[in-house]
């Protein structure tokens, strides 16, 4: 492969780094793969690394694309790996592949990879953590009586909020979460105890529906508080929420609201990761970037 400044080239092919402008074609062919991306998303996601999304042109045309998004020096998180299915089959997609993993360098690199896609991942050397599993509501119930009381997302001291996150995700992430949060359309619910953050929550319009993530909660409780803040305030529309399945009061809580699965991925990580407190995750922030 030859290196042309930022650019890789190899019989025609061309790798390099998205611009801000393109990262909607990644999101694009998200939804055309099923994955239902956010409307917003990209706003979010460009937030983190401006280089961690890259396409693969061959002959000037977008025929592949990836993001290995790093967090910080330690971890990366990879997705948006699509190739167009009249290219599959190639060697494309593997060149674009390794170009990605170059960009992560030494870092610990985690995934949400579908099931058809695992075994090869495996021998990529990510290893099976946990399950992932999508769930799905029409109408689901709102407000419960009794439930408690939920504050604006936007009122929570943002250091009390990236303290929190930091507990269930192998990285910190401010940058994400500041710019998850300002997104239009983009809304957050918290339960509050005594000044100190118990859960919260963040609802998002998507290409099909409104889409539940993070949730994240210390106890059953103030989950099931602010799931049902945030389903009302999606008007008794469909709703995705995806619950890492070990978490067995998430999967409780998401059945008692009249979700039911229709999509799984597996979390995997090659190279060690920090512990995370995974039985706080009622539901992941994105399958795209963890």
């Amino acid at each position: 492969m030859v290196r042309e400044g930022s650019e890789s080239v190899k019989d025609g092919l061309t790798i390099r780094a998205m611009r801000l402008e393109e990262i909607p074609l990644a999101i694009d062919w998200a939804a055309r793969e099923g994955w239902n991306p956010g409307l917003a998303d990209a706003h979010g996601f460009a937030a983190v690394d401006r280089e961690g999304f890259l396409i693969a042109e061959l002959g000037g045309t977008p025929a592949a694309v990836i993001s290995v998004v790093n967090y910080d020096q330690a971890f990366s998180f990879l997705g948006f790996y699509i190739v167009r299915p009249e290219l599959r089959g190639r060697g494309l997609g593997f060149e674009l592949w390794q170009a990605g993993l170059a960009h992560a360098g030494g870092r610990s690199i985690g995934l949400d990879g579908v099931v058809a896609q695992q075994a090869n991942y495996g021998r990529q050397g990510f290893a099976f953590s946990h399950r992932n599993i999508r769930y799905r509501a029409i109408g689901a119930a709102g407000t419960d009586v009794g439930a408690e009381a939920t504050s604006d997302l936007r009122d929570v001291p943002f250091a009390q909020l990236a303290a929190d996150d930091a507990r269930v995700f192998p990285a910190a992430r401010p940058a994400f979460l500041q710019a998850w949060l300002d997104t239009p359309g983009h809304v957050g619910r918290a339960v509050l105890r005594q000044g100190r953050l118990a859960g919260w929550g963040v609802i998002r319009p998507a290409r099909a529906g409104f889409k539940i993530g993070p949730l994240n909660a210390k106890d059953p409780q103030a989950a099931a508080a602010v799931l049902a803040a945030l389903l009302d305030e999606a008007g008794g529309g469909e709703v995705f929420l995806d619950v890492p399945e070990p978490n067995a009061a998430a999967v409780a809580l998401a059945g008692r609201h009249g979700f039911a699965p229709v999509f799984e991925t597996a979390r995997m990580y090659r190279g060690p990761v920090r512990p995370v407190a995974l039985e706080r995750v009622y539901g992941v922030a994105s399958f795209e970037l963890g």
